[in-house]
């Protein structure tokens, strides 16, 4: 099995065992189902923010612990004051760290559009999500049918959510987009075998992505130059996580690479 087989058969299990303790008809108690969520699209399409979905994460399988002591609240407030334009968290426990209530924390304290980022195998995820305060969840076609992005989409545009697709190649994109369920399609540069990363990735599949979705580019990006030579292929979304997370302030990681992409664009004008 590989690494991802094994996250995606835990959690299934988990959320067998999570449907059990907290069923749905609890989850629709939750102050946010009632809520709109913000339009992670919209911000990204903003010429006044910088395409950047700031990731709070505390490790990874591929380089395992990242940062355990960075405060939730703390960063991902950082992050939306030195210009992000969106939040990324992640919610998986046994692999990535993560827990529910650091989304609902960021949500407390941030009025931008924030991203669950989790492997969404059920229906039930969907939900949990926005009883969390989730304006947008991950749908990965890795590990997804296109017929499940399909209704896992349209019930996620039903409670007022978008959905970003994540693909690694051409193949997975053309068996699981959606018009009516995905509003943005993100290309993930690490390769799932060997955890390689690769900005090519995005290159080469950027012409192949319909102008109606809004371009994520994923994984490996580290400096404004990255930013600035994808976002010229055609790539307003930029999701970064571990660029920040390994420096003991990531907030301050983020807003240095904000202000280099000011400068940058600044001197692109004169």
């Amino acid at each position: 099995m590989t690494i991802l087989d094994t996250i995606i058969a835990h959690k299934r299990q988990e959320v067998a065992t999570r449907q059990s303790l907290v069923p749905v008809k609890l989850l629709e108690q939750s102050f946010y189902m009632p809520a709109q969520p913000l339009s992670l699209r919209r911000y990204l399409l903003r010429d006044d923010l910088s395409g950047i979905i700031a990731e709070f994460k505390r490790k990874s399988p591929s380089k395992g612990i990242i940062n355990a002591h960075a405060p939730v609240e703390r960063t991902t407030l950082g992050y939306m004051q030195a210009g992000a334009s969106a939040l990324s968290v992640l919610t998986d426990t046994e692999f990535f760290g993560g827990k529910n209530e650091d989304l609902t924390t960021a949500r407390r304290f941030n009025f931008c559009p924030i991203l669950r980022k989790d492997f969404v195998v059920d229906e039930y995820q969907i939900i949990e999500a926005k009883s969390l305060g989730a304006d947008a969840v991950l749908l990965i076609a890795a590990v997804l049918s296109g017929e499940e992005v399909l209704r896992l989409g349209r019930l996620a545009k039903s409670l007022g959510m978008e959905v970003l697709l994540e693909i690694h190649n051409a193949e997975e994109l053309d068996k699981t987009l959606h018009p009516d369920a995905v509003s943005l399609v993100g290309v993930n540069n690490r390769n799932l075998h060997d955890f390689s990363v690769s900005l090519d990735t995005s290159g080469e599949l950027a012409q192949r992505i319909p102008d109606e979705y809004v371009k994520v580019t994923e994984s490996g990006l580290s400096t404004a130059a990255d930013i600035e030579a994808l976002r010229a292929v055609g790539y307003r979304g930029f999701l970064m996580g571990e660029t920040f997370m390994r420096h003991s302030r990531p907030e301050k990681a983020c807003a240095a690479l904000v202000q280099q992409l000011r400068v940058t664009e600044a001197v692109t004008l004169l």
